[in-house]
């Protein structure tokens, strides 16, 4: 049998990024990854402190040339409700960035992981399906689909919403559905959208257009499931047009590329993210609705606190408590950002006016008062980073109105 320190298991992005920052960190690290089957057409936005973990990992001057830089953030009421908030644009030069993060091609960043992955000398790949785990208070076995076996300190499930480590650990979950579909789909536009992304709020979800390089953008449209599924049958040019309608024409005639998808919306989240010798991270944990460019993120940051956790001295053995201390480390964020992306989504669904007229003077109030804007957009950053810059920010304010 192969022993090793780390198992990751599960080859998706999260899967991938955690093997490689582990065996980076200094572990001995098994992937048990099969090869994915099929391209992947959709695209992934990446904010500031995940860009900032992939340049740590060597990967981002690779992945660079395929992404468009996000400058501002634009939310427009496009309901029409009694009640509307006000247009709010949200720009990264407010906070001292550059960009708040980068929008790919999601097959870019697999194909440069997969080589990474390839190359470095601590990984180890079985690109196999894990057929049986057994976890004890020593190790985690795993048995392979071509019946050889390996044996971990500790094992990463990054299996996503099925997973098998979750289900052999016995940590159970909390399923919701919404009343809702995302349509997910690429298209070129002929006026540039100055790395602008725009999201219409609607009585149905957001309808979120994110930059590309060059004059093309992605869009994940949430709709009534009925309409989504009509839609889909729609020749691309006939779809073209009602994105283009959607977006009042603010980027010109729209294009609407091949591969156009569309996804029931749900939500899932474990009860516990790590135990013993375990940890859950991505869609084995948490899953939510992809509104506000929270999903990814959120999954790298179950890398980061997995790294610092497992890696801080590498050169002694797993503890047998990691995975509590990993459950302990990330409670707060998971549960604030699924409540928060789940609170959003349904405000948008509700027809009672006191709910209308909260987030309409939400928006209202963030348009207005640009040092909670700059707190805000801080926060959904980096959790806590707009929390610690309040002293600052208030500090500034007296300064000013004593000069």
């Amino acid at each position: 049998m192969k022993t090793f320190e780390v198992a990751v298991i599960g080859g998706g992005l999260a899967g991938m990024i955690a093997a490689i920052a582990l065996a980076r960190g200094g572990r001995d690290v098994a992937l048990v990854a099969p090869v994915a089957p099929k391209e992947d057409r959709r695209t992934t936005a990446l904010m500031d402190q995940s860009i900032r973990l992939l340049d740590r990992l060597a990967l981002w001057e690779k992945l660079r040339p395929a992404t468009a830089p996000l400058t501002s953030m634009r939310i427009i009421d496009g309901t029409d409700r009694l009640l509307r908030a006000p247009t709010t644009t949200f720009r990264a030069a407010e906070v001292g960035l550059n960009a708040f993060g980068y929008n790919f091609p999601n097959k870019v960043l697999i194909d440069i992981l997969e080589e990474a992955a390839a190359g470095e000398g601590n990984i180890t790949r079985f690109p196999e399906m894990a057929e049986l785990i057994e976890i004890t208070n020593e190790a985690v076995s795993i048995t392979l689909a071509n019946g050889e076996t390996l044996s971990a300190d500790f094992a990463v499930g990054a299996d996503g919403r099925g997973s098998k480590l979750r289900e052999t650990s016995g940590i159970g979950v909390r399923n919701w559905s919404y009343p809702q579909s995302a349509m997910v789909l690429n298209f070129a536009h002929s006026l540039p959208h100055q790395n602008i992304s725009t999201e219409f709020h609607t009585k149905h979800g957001p309808f979120t257009q994110v930059p590309l390089p060059g004059n093309r953008s992605s869009l994940v449209w949430v709709q009534d499931p009925t309409e989504a599924t009509s839609r889909i049958e729609l020749p691309l040019a006939e779809l073209g047009a009602l994105v283009e309608a959607r977006m009042q024409s603010m980027l010109g005639k729209v294009d609407v590329e091949e591969g156009v998808q569309v996804w029931p919306l749900s939500g899932m989240m474990a009860h516990r993210f790590g135990k013993g010798r375990i940890a859950l991270i991505g869609e084995a944990a948490h899953v939510f609705p992809p509104i506000g460019a929270q999903g990814l993120n959120l999954s790298l940051r179950d890398v980061m606190a997995l790294a610092e956790i497992l890696c801080d001295r590498a050169e002694l053995p797993v503890p047998a408590d990691a995975g509590d201390s990993f459950d302990r480390r990330r409670r707060a964020d998971i549960m604030t950002r699924t409540a928060s992306v789940d609170l959003l989504n349904r405000s948008l669904l509700s027809d009672f006016l006191p709910v209308q007229m909260l987030r309409a003077a939400g928006l209202h109030i963030l348009s207005a008062i640009p040092p909670l804007r700059g707190i805000v957009m801080r926060e959904g950053i980096e959790p806590g980073r707009g929390l610690r810059d309040i002293p600052a920010a208030l500090r500034e304010k007296l300064k000013r109105k004593k000069a």
